[in-house]
């Protein structure tokens, strides 16, 4: 393929139609999208997707909404739920930057989404599809049930606190490990915290059913609550107990309600020197999304400092995940192992953010084109009622109604370090089955890479998630 930008003085016989595209004004005068938008090949259409989203961001970040309206418009004409990669990815960003500028009128937006009802059992059936289709939260069970193993090695009272006690199978798998111990198994009592009293529910019989099924001591105790309104007393902690905590995908919530202590404006992620960091989605030509993104973001888009080793991570500070810490510190647990979306999207501003989020969610839109058909109506739920729902709130969403606040596994490291936790290094055996587990998904776009103790579960080489132990410093 031609180089996507040529110098001036070079001949433009072979270059890309992107170069007639970025010469267009986006404007009112602009009038209907051209039909020929709709014959674009889907490369060309792909990075065509990103100019426009880009440029429309830039639009709404500035406040003009004509400009808005009218990339709004062309978008549509490309952008497709059920289409390829890019034009699913694109209706979800466009649908968040709608709903950005709505929220200006707040009497029209909840007008719109008065009506909307959340069912628990397709929020169940959504994750679970999630669960079952994509490795990474397996691989994190199996990295987070090898980690508690080894740290209750011989204990006879075993309490465990799941901030998000939504799977039944991760523990299921514990209770058959722990029933084969030489030892005999410890007595058992796992804390259930989630918001939905029908999950914990269901939690609570598979548990003790299985519990009964090995003769293993057990006890189930649910607390029906928020992670941001955990009363810390409810979880009872008694003398005696060895104690393990396991949050997977929580923690990041927690800072979401201290904008007005935001630092100043923190330089973009990096954007990678070529496309081979990119999702396949993404990978159109050598470098050419980085020189897009590049090119609409002029001089202002650079690399974060979470692209290089020297230079030092600035943390927006969290009064309420400083609390939460000081508060598990306190309980002093065993092991704590922590499950993150590995992400910088958690910028201050917008332009940041949308850039960010763009390549992550790519790379996550694209595991499922390599996993499920197009027409897949569980694909179709999980990117509309999962991935959307969480660009929806990463763009549109600010203060203490933006939870979605994912950060990369260097900057927990940090926050932990800073909160008196010392890492626990992953154990290699821990680190087989877990790269077993992978390749048992029989794609070669997963991977798998040890960081500092740590794991980073990637789809190509991009990170997507970490998988982390921690322990009190004496």
């Amino acid at each position: 393929m031609a180089p996507m930008f040529q110098d001036e003085g070079s001949s433009s016989a072979t270059s890309s139609p992107l170069e007639c595209f970025s010469m267009i004004s986006l404007s009112p005068s602009l009038g209907s999208p051209y039909p020929w938008l709709k014959e674009l090949k889907s490369e060309d259409r792909g990075l065509y997707l990103i100019h426009l989203l880009l440029t429309c961001a830039n639009h709404v970040a500035t406040g003009s909404l004509e400009n808005a309206n009218v990339a709004l418009e062309q978008i549509s004409q490309l952008a497709a739920a059920d289409g390829d990669t890019m034009q699913r990815i694109a209706a979800y960003f466009t649908e968040a930057l709608a709903d950005r500028i709505l929220k200006a009128w707040p009497g029209l937006h909840r007008a719109l989404n008065s009506t909307k009802i959340s069912l628990v059992s397709d929020e169940i059936l959504v994750r679970k599809v999630f669960f079952e289709m994509l490795p990474f939260l397996k691989v994190a069970f199996v990295l987070t049930n090898q980690a508690i193993m080894e740290a209750m090695e011989g204990e006879k009272m075993v309490h465990i606190i799941d901030l998000n006690a939504a799977e039944p199978v991760q523990w299921i798998t514990l209770l058959q490990v722990l029933s084969a111990r030489p030892e005999g198994p410890p007595h058992l009592r796992i804390t259930g915290v989630h918001q939905r009293k029908e999950v914990l529910d269901q939690m609570a019989h598979r548990l003790t059913e299985e519990a009964e099924k090995l003769d293993i001591p057990f006890q189930f105790c649910p607390i029906i609550s928020k992670l941001a309104n955990l009363d810390m007393d409810k979880l009872r902690v008694k003398t005696g107990e060895a104690l393990a905590i396991s949050s997977v995908l929580q923690l990041h919530s927690l800072l979401a309600s201290d904008d007005g202590l935001l630092k100043k404006k923190s330089p973009l992620a990096s954007r990678g020197s070529n496309g081979n960091h990119l999702p396949r989605a993404l990978q159109m030509s050598q470098g050419t999304l980085g020189e897009l993104l590049e090119k609409e973001m002029g001089n202002g888009y650079s690399p974060s400092p979470d692209s290089t080793s020297s230079s030092p991570l600035s943390l927006t500070p969290s009064a309420k995940l400083d609390s939460f810490l000081n508060a598990f510190w306190g309980l002093t647990p065993k092991v704590m192992v922590i499950t993150e979306q590995d992400s910088n999207h958690n910028g201050s501003t917008l332009m940041e953010r949308l850039l960010e989020s763009l390549y992550s969610y790519a790379a996550l839109f694209d595991c499922l084109e390599s996993t499920m058909s197009r027409t897949s109506l569980e694909r179709l739920k999980v990117e509309k009622m999962l991935f959307g729902e969480e660009i929806k709130n990463i763009i549109a969403c600010e203060g203490s109604e933006r939870t979605e606040r994912h950060e990369k596994l260097e900057k927990w490291i940090q926050r932990l370090d800073l909160a008196g936790f010392g890492n626990v290094p992953l154990s290699y055996y821990g680190m087989l089955q877990a790269k077993r587990m992978l390749q048992s998904y029989g794609c070669d776009g997963y991977r798998m890479r040890e960081e500092n103790g740590c794991v980073l579960i990637s789809w190509q080489d991009r990170p997507l998630f970490s998988v982390s132990a921690w322990r009190c410093r004496k």
